[in-house]
This record gives structure tokens, sequence and C-alpha cells, in this order.
């Protein structure tokens, strides 16, 4: 699977014993780099497609270092790195879908501090935008690199829409959704709109939230969900539409589509009309449906957030070197190549159809995008894009966050909204006091 199931995660499924000091790191450990040996590199990409620009990637590298030979594990959990980890028996290298998670990963030490090998090689970390070195580093320690971007903007079937231009602000988004769909008689959903719930893919909480503005974290890094009232407006924005559609009939709906990452995903086969997705699904379209009329933009932001438009929610893939890997010193070599050397990341951008991570790899005249990959491009440099920051039990908040507005929320279970999100706030304050937030 190729993006981003972060709230499917748990902070307990991530929850590592540090066996040394955070951020500790063992990079006088193992055979010299220039040694004769095999590396072992574990990553999460496993659609055919991907699997394949990672090797040409990796060719890449074994020209600079033939010494080295990498083996490849594609398909890889965090939960299956995390249990090798604790095992003390991990890879060399690890890869990784979810940012949230660095803190925890810094934190714990898990993930050893790659200053050491930064300072070693001299590597410019101003090469990254500054969004880009937020989510790799916690509380000052580096334990993460970059390794391409994400970022997610508004899909829309350019046969479906029928002339209408792409909505830029939530109100104009619900007005489409509404004339776009096509019921049947007792009120089942044939061709939506727009789905506005968090249970449809990539439209959980933590992409369709920020274009309301919401702060997710206090300056001193407590919940905020009962006192930013942003989160207040993308709720009721949330729950008017699909009241609009009958919970009920959404659910139904649901059920009825294909899986995210097949060619059956809805929107490739015309049943829905606009999604919020990531740039990567420019790919999967290309492979899957290369008929389809589409065309993307910016994600919609609310009324009152106008001056923002053209932003978007930002992450990306994650790569280091764990705990206790056995040649850290060619790990390094393996990592500093695919993050910093522009050859590699066009390789894997123009492989993966995914944004690239570095100032001089996105100015590339190699890059090989289609056109409606523009809106990405833009949305990953623009002022106004945003990422949920690292805490030090993960993506915890955001876990919680979306199991109360799916499990809830939508079902219309709350009744003092107000209450309910000072609850959410406890609850989440108490875990990371727990992890020692």
């Amino acid at each position: 699977m190729t993006r981003r199931v972060a709230v499917a995660l748990t902070a307990a499924a991530l929850g590592l014993t540090a066996a040394c000091t955070a951020g500790g790191d063992s990079s006088g450990e193992g055979p010299k780099s220039d040694e004769k040996q095999t590396i072992e590199v574990w990553h999460g990409w496993s659609a055919a497609h991907e699997v394949k620009a990672f090797q040409d990637a990796v060719a890449g590298f074994n020209k600079v270092h033939p010494n080295i030979t990498v083996k490849l594990v594609s398909g890889q959990t965090d939960e299956r790195i995390t249990n090798a980890i604790r095992g003390g028996n991990p890879p060399d290298v690890v890869s990784s879908f979810t940012t949230d998670s660095v803190g925890q990963w810094c934190k714990s030490g898990a993930w050893q501090n790659l200053a050491p090998y930064i300072a070693k090689s001299k590597v410019d970390l101003n090469i990254f935008p500054q969004a880009v070195r937020k989510y790799t580093e916690y509380q000052g320690v580096r334990c993460a690199m970059p390794l391409l971007a994400d970022a997610y903007g508004l899909y829309y079937n350019k046969d479906l829409m029928k002339g209408e231009q792409p909505p830029k602000t939530m109100s104009e988004l619900t007005a489409l959704a509404k004339k776009l769909t096509v019921r049947d008689p007792d009120g089942t959903i044939k061709v939506a709109g727009f789905i506005p719930s968090a249970q449809y893919y990539e439209h959980q909480v933590q992409h369709l939230a920020p274009p309301f503005g919401v702060t997710w974290l206090t300056a001193d890094g407590k919940a905020n969900f009962a006192s930013d009232p942003a989160f207040q407006a993308y709720l009721k924005w949330n729950k008017e539409l699909l009241d609009w559609y009958g919970y009920d009939n959404v659910k139904k709906f649901l059920r009825s589509l294909g899986q995210e990452f097949e060619a059956a995903n809805p929107f490739q086969k015309g049943q829905v009309a606009m999604a919020i997705d990531g740039e990567w699904r420019t790919k999967f379209i290309e492979k899957e449906a290369p008929k389809l009329n589409y065309g993307t933009a910016p994600s919609p932001v609310a009324d009152d957030k106008q001056s923002t438009y053209g932003g978007g929610f930002i992450a990306g893939t994650v790569i280091g070197i764990p705990r206790g890997a056995k040649h850290a010193q060619a790990a390094w070599e393996f990592v500093r190549y695919l993050t910093t050397e522009t050859g590699a990341l066009v390789t894997l951008s123009n492989g993966l159809g995914n944004v690239p991570s570095t100032v001089p790899a996105l100015a590339s005249p190699d890059l090989k995008l289609p056109p409606q990959f523009q809106t990405f491009l833009s949305a990953f440099k623009h002022p106004a894009s945003t990422t949920t920051p690292p805490t030090p039990n993960g993506n915890d908040y955001i876990v919680r966050f979306q199991k109360f507005v799916q499990d809830e929320w939508e079902p219309g279970k709350v009744g003092d909204l107000g209450a309910a999100l000072t609850k959410l706030d406890r609850e989440v304050n108490d875990a990371l006091k727990l992890a020692g937030g």
C-alpha cells in the first residue's frame, strides 16, 4: 500500500522501551562503509511499479558503492519494524510512511540520532524545505531523513463535473457535491459528489481538518480540540453534508466501494466526482485508469481562510537507521544517497509519483510527471501548507480524534460537542503525560 493509513496505528503498536539514551547512535559500529557487505533495507511500497522504482534507485546506489549489496524487503509496516527493533534483530535501514511517529522514534532512541553521520558527511540540510525538516526531527534530535514527500489536493472527474469549475471554498464544495450527486429513488447513492465522512479513504481527519485552519497542539504541546474553534467548524461542516446524504446511505455507499489502492478505486471508476487524495494517485490513474478525464486543484478551504488557498496538508516518507543495525555506516551511505542525490530522488519521484523532497530535485528538468501533478508541487512549496506536529507518543492524538469522529460524531451520538472535545483533550493529555510529554 502506498500511503498513508497513519490513523490506523496506535501508540501501543509503536511503543518502544529505549535500550539506550534517546537519540543515541552507533555510528562507529559495524564494518566500514568501504568494506564488502550486505545491508538489509525494509520499505513499505508493494505495488509492482513502486517496487521497480525503488530497485531502479538502488541500481544507481550500487554504481557508486559496488561493495555494498542491498537486500530489499518490500511491504513492511511500522509494527513489523517495531517488533524487529524490540527483538534486537532489526534491518540496517527502515523506511516508514508515518511521519507522526518520528517524535516517538527520536525520543526513545529506536531510530538512531543521525547528527554524527550528517556532520561527518557535511550534508547541508538547507536543501530540504523547512516543513520537511520539521517532520523529520523531534526536540532537536534528527533521527530520520525525508525520502520524497506527499501533498494533498482535490481530484475531480471532468466528465462528471460537466463544465463546473473546481471549488475553492467549503461552501462551494458543499453546493457542488449536492449538485453532482446522483441517487436512486430510495436515496441510495449511485454517484457521490463528495463524501465528507472521515471513513472514506483519504478523507480522514488528518487531511480534511487542516483546510479549516486547525491548530492541533497548543504552544506547550497539549491537545487543542476544545479551545480551537476551527475544529468545531470542521465537524459542523462534516455533519451537515453527511446528514444531507443520510448517514445510513453513506455507510451503505462506503460498503459498496472498491479498495483504495486497487483499480476499483471509486474515483477511478467514476463513482465519486470529487475527492481529496495524495499526489501518488496520478501514478495509479496512469496505470489503472488511463482514459479517466480528470483534473486536480488545491484543497478547498474554509470560507474565512481563503488567503490559505493553494496550500494543503503535507507529509512524507521518512527513512532512518534503527537501533541495533549491524552495518550502520554502510546504512548511512545508503540513506544519504537516496535522500540527497537529485538523480535518486528524480528516479523515485518519476516511478512512484511522489513529490521530490529537496529543492534541487523539485527543479530538476528530468522530472517526468503528468500536468495534474503541478498542483502538488505547488502545494508542497506553498507557505500555507501544514503538517501534523510530532509528539512523544506518535500520532495518538490523531488516532483519538479520528476514532471520536467516526465512532461518535458521525453516527450522531454526541450531544454536547464542547464537552465531548474537552473530554477528548483530557484523554489525549493523559496519554501524553504517560509518554513523557
